[in-house]
């Protein structure tokens, strides 16, 4: 009759001889075939790796619109790529994000004309004085660029921005020279505030959505927001040197 510790030694060889095959059959089956099919495997030709993919631009979040709607942001994007068009020398309005720059402004104080004194009595300015009236500046685009589809549609059967380049700039012209006769505001007047926002969003720092990637400054050789020109004040010769943002100064 065998005693209890022999028992206990059978039990144990018993024990380790299962997990031995067990071993083998993990390492032999399941490594080998599933797990070991779910593993990097050596190359075996010597293939080159395949080249590396340039990263993708980051996405602009704030080229989105505020105050525009889908038909005015279309109006204003196309009538300033035409008061400053894209040539040889650069970018023009629209690849500089201007139409952002004029709705984040007209949705913004400025648009509200929050400093402005805006109180009757209002009087006839001459034209150098600017609009002289109750109307806000949001209230100003709104009926002007409708003003311009509403001529566009009547002159051309197009809306503005389906216009060819020589149609838009003879609307334009139109505005400019106030042969078209508003009863609300005046027509060169809006033309010449279109023109002067344009320009703002040409040139402002990137920050207020307009002059994308500097490009505005850089169409000028202008060097933007710089902390000092320590570095070059002692020069003969013009320094070009690289434009600066507000964002650059930007502690980490």
């Amino acid at each position: 009759m065998a005693n209890k510790n022999d028992q206990i030694d059978e039990s144990t060889l018993s024990r380790r001889k299962f997990l031995q095959n067990a071993g083998y059959t993990v390492g032999g089956l399941i490594v080998g075939g599933v797990v070991g099919s779910l593993l990097p495997r050596k190359q075996t030709n010597n293939a080159a790796p395949p080249a590396p993919q340039p990263a993708a631009q980051p996405a602009n979040y704030t080229q989105a619109t505020m105050f525009f709607t889908q038909e005015q942001f279309k109006i204003a994007e196309a009538a300033s790529e035409r008061i400053f068009p894209q040539d040889d020398l650069g970018p023009g309005a629209k690849a500089l994000g201007v139409a952002f720059f004029m709705d984040h402004q007209l949705a913004g104080e400025w648009g509200f004309n929050a400093r402005d004194y805006m109180e009757a009595p209002f009087f006839n300015g001459e034209k150098v004085q600017g609009y002289q009236g109750r109307l806000k500046r949001r209230e100003i685009f709104t009926i002007g660029l409708q003003e311009i589809q509403n001529y566009s549609n009547a002159k051309y059967k197009k809306n503005f921005a389906d216009l060819a380049p020589e149609e838009q700039d003879a609307v334009l012209t139109a505005f400019e020279k106030d042969e078209v006769k508003l009863t609300t505001i005046s027509a060169s007047g809006f033309f010449q505030l279109l023109r002067t926002s344009t320009l703002e969003g040409v040139y402002a720092d990137p920050l207020y959505g307009g002059n994308s990637n500097m490009d505005g400054w850089k169409l000028k050789n202008y060097p933007g927001n710089q902390m000092s020109y320590a570095q070059v004040i002692e020069q003969d010769a013009f320094a070009k040197m690289e434009p600066k943002s507000l964002k650059d100064h930007l502690s980490h």
